[in-house]
C-alpha cells in the first residue's frame, strides 16, 4: 500500500513540476484586544441560544439568585468551593465536599457557579474550574445551571477570551443550554449538559 502511495504522490509532483508555486494564504486573523466588549451584545446573543438573561448590580446578586432558584422550582442547588459567601442564595445548599456522586448530583435541583471569562461576540461563557466553578461533573450532570457573570469578564472577541484564559487548566466552553440535533433536525435539549441555562450578568 505504502509503495502504490508513494508512486502516486511522485507523479503528481512530476506533474506539477512546472507550475508556479501559489501565493501564500493570508494569516491577516483578528487577535485579541481588537474591540471593546459589548454587554448588550452578549446579553443579546445568549438569548439567541435560549438562555435567560439577568442584569443586575454587583450589591444584588444574591438577592437575585434567590429569586432565580424560586423560579426555577430550585429547592436544593449544589455551590462549588470558593464560591462567594455573599452571592449564595437563600436555598438548601450542598457542598461538593466530600465530593458527591454522579448518583447525588442527579437528585439535586441545579448548580450556581461562577465563571473564568465570557465572550459578548458569540455569548458564550468559559469555565476553567476554579475557585467558585468547581469540577466539570458538576455543570454536566444537574439539568439546571446559572452562572454568574461579573461584566469586566466580559471580552469582545474569542481571541480576547483566549489570551484570558490559563491553556493548562481543563475548560468548558458554554453557550447556551445544552442542545443537540438529530438527522431530521429535531432538537432535544439536556442530553450532554443542563436543559435550562441562566446567566446572571452583574454590574
Amino acid at each position: 500500500m505504502t509503495g502504490a502511495r508513494d508512486e502516486i504522490l511522485a507523479r503528481v509532483r512530476l506533474a506539477l513540476a512546472d507550475r508556479p508555486q501559489p501565493p501564500p494564504p493570508a494569516r491577516e486573523y483578528r487577535t485579541a484586544g481588537t474591540a471593546d466588549a459589548d454587554l448588550d451584545l452578549f446579553a443579546a446573543r445568549v438569548r439567541e441560544y435560549g438562555a435567560t438573561v439577568i442584569r443586575t448590580g454587583p450589591g444584588e446578586v444574591a438577592a437575585h439568585v434567590t429569586a432565580a432558584m424560586r423560579h426555577r422550582g430550585a429547592r436544593r442547588v449544589v455551590v462549588p468551593a470558593g464560591f462567594p459567601v455573599d452571592w449564595e442564595p437563600e436555598a438548601e445548599l450542598l457542598r461538593d465536599d466530600p465530593l458527591l456522586t454522579t448518583q447525588e448530583l442527579d437528585t439535586v435541583d441545579g448548580v450556581i457557579t461562577s465563571c473564568a471569562v465570557a465572550v459578548a461576540e458569540t455569548g458564550t461563557v468559559v469555565l476553567d474550574h476554579g475557585a467558585g466553578q468547581g469540577r466539570r461533573a458538576l455543570t454536566l450532570v444537574p439539568d439546571y445551571h446559572l452562572v454568574i457573570v461579573r461584566a469586566q469578564q466580559v471580552v469582545a472577541l474569542v481571541p480576547d477570551g483566549i489570551a484570558a484564559l490559563d491553556p493548562t487548566r481543563p475548560q468548558t466552553w458554554i453557550s447556551g443550554p445544552s442542545a443537540t440535533s438529530d438527522i431530521e433536525l429535531c432538537r432535544v435539549e439536556g442530553v450532554h449538559g443542563p436543559r435550562t441555562l441562566d446567566v446572571l450578568l452583574a454590574g
